[in-house]
């Protein structure tokens, strides 16, 4: 190898580490992200220059475009499945208020002081209040961290050693694997299963209950549906028994909604008779990810004051976030059910003639969403979506603003029902960018 070159090896141009280290951007972003993070995009940046894929003089520039909008890996979606409760996409996505909530308990906070006294004071006690006023035929409320660690905890208080009556059809399996007969047995509780798969009536569990009976267990089959030959106990029936009932309701409805007339509600199950009822909160409540006991005050503080609750107790940001949503303005879960058809095709409307005035092969059509999260199977909520080409839905998803939508028949659909109204520009600026 010649000096001439030597001299010209693009490899010998790319600037050093330190000097990119010291761009103004790159120092602001080491403050907010870390050093360690910042330094990583750039030595990736040089070693794209080293090996040709760019040019020494964009090392900067690439290593800034580079950089992520937090130190965390969650990256915000545009959620245009249909799906309202979207599992792999988080479920219920917060309120204005949760989120400003969040935000204020993220430092020091008074989450066990009383201020006025200077002395400790119960846990959440405010998140408490929200949620036994939300619900005030409970006379006791707690929170644990998710719609599974409540039951556990209802389990493992109240029928370790001894046995939970639960009907055959509705020994469900509640996602990812994992099956509630097994969850339950974990705890040290047998199970008295009755009826059968598709018929259970009150008279099964009357005589299967016994000395060892430690409660009556109803769990709502919220992901499918059994038609034909079938039937089931209310929990009316079971509170007639003379045992404990507790009632798992799942999708976490405190009180009734005219959309979902099959999906039971909290304040209903106790009313017909509920010793304790589950719930999940980052359901149809629209709050995080949060598990709900209420139900009778003696059994409530058994499971409050048990060990276990201890391990399965929610943080200071949960309780921020779950009180928000209990006292705050209507949550995006609910503006997502009871969007008004109409108002999304004129929203569908008008993007696809803001994409169509570009070029971009796209349709208008009339489609269907869901609840989602285990929520109302049966319910299909009319909607309206963009269709596009399916070739845009990985680069969509890989974008700088990621959209995620639903291929059917070839065609990518863009359901708007749960993309906020005020985040239509950037769904059509993502759809650009893609066309090119």
């Amino acid at each position: 190898m010649d000096g001439t070159t030597t001299q010209h090896d693009p490899r010998r141009q790319v600037p050093r580490t330190d000097a990119v280290l010291a761009d103004p951007r790159l120092v602001a972003a080491a403050d907010r992200l870390g050093r360690a993070r910042v330094k990583e995009l750039v030595v990736a940046a040089q070693e794209r220059a080293r090996a040709g894929e760019l040019d020494p003089g964009d090392v900067v520039a690439a290593a800034v475009a580079a950089l992520p909008a937090t130190a965390g890996g969650l990256r915000p979606v545009l959620n245009a499945t249909g799906v309202v409760l979207h599992t792999n996409l988080g479920r219920a996505a917060l309120s204005g208020a949760a989120v400003t909530a969040v935000a204020a308990a993220a430092g020091a906070t008074d989450v066990e002081l009383d201020l006025a006294t200077g002395r400790r004071a119960r846990r959440g006690r405010t998140a408490m209040a929200a949620l036994a006023a939300a619900v005030p035929d409970a006379q006791a409320v707690h929170v644990v961290n998710n719609g599974a660690a409540a039951l556990v905890l209802a389990a493992t208080a109240l029928a370790a050693g001894r046995e939970i009556v639960v009907s055959r059809g509705e020994l469900v399996e509640i996602g990812d694997g994992f099956r509630l007969p097994d969850l339950l047995v974990s705890t040290g509780a047998r199970l008295r299963e009755v009826g059968t798969t598709n018929r259970t009536t009150a008279a099964d569990y009357t005589a299967a209950l016994g000395p060892d009976t430690a409660f009556v267990l109803k769990v709502h089959p919220s992901n499918f549906v059994m038609r034909g030959f079938t039937s089931s106990a209310a929990v009316r029936d079971l509170a007639r028994l003379g045992a404990p009932v507790v009632v798992d309701i799942g999708s976490g409805l405190l009180t009734p909604d005219e959309l979902l007339p099959d999906e039971p509600d909290a304040a209903g199950a106790l009313r017909a008779g509920a010793t304790l009822v589950t719930a999940s909160g980052d359901k149809l409540l629209g709050g995080p990810q949060a598990g709900l006991l209420l139900g009778r005050h003696d059994v409530v503080e058994r499971l409050r004051r048990h060990p276990l609750a201890r391990a399965l107790r929610v943080d200071k940001i949960t309780l921020a976030a779950l009180e928000a949503t209990l006292t705050g303005p209507e949550t995006p879960t609910r503006a997502a059910l009871h969007a008004d058809p109409t108002r999304l095709r004129a929203r569908v409307q008008a993007v696809s003639d803001a994409l169509a005035a570009a070029g971009v092969d796209v349709r208008v059509t009339a489609s269907g969403a869901v609840v989602g999260g285990g929520g109302a199977p049966e319910v299909t909520l009319p909607s309206w979506s963009l269709s596009l080409p399916e070739g845009y839905a990985a680069p969509l998803r890989t974008g700088a603003t990621p959209v995620v939508g639903r291929v059917e028949r070839g065609r990518l659909l863009l359901d708007l029902r749960c993309v906020p109204p005020d985040a239509d520009g950037v769904l059509t600026d993502a759809v650009l960018a893609v066309a090119g």
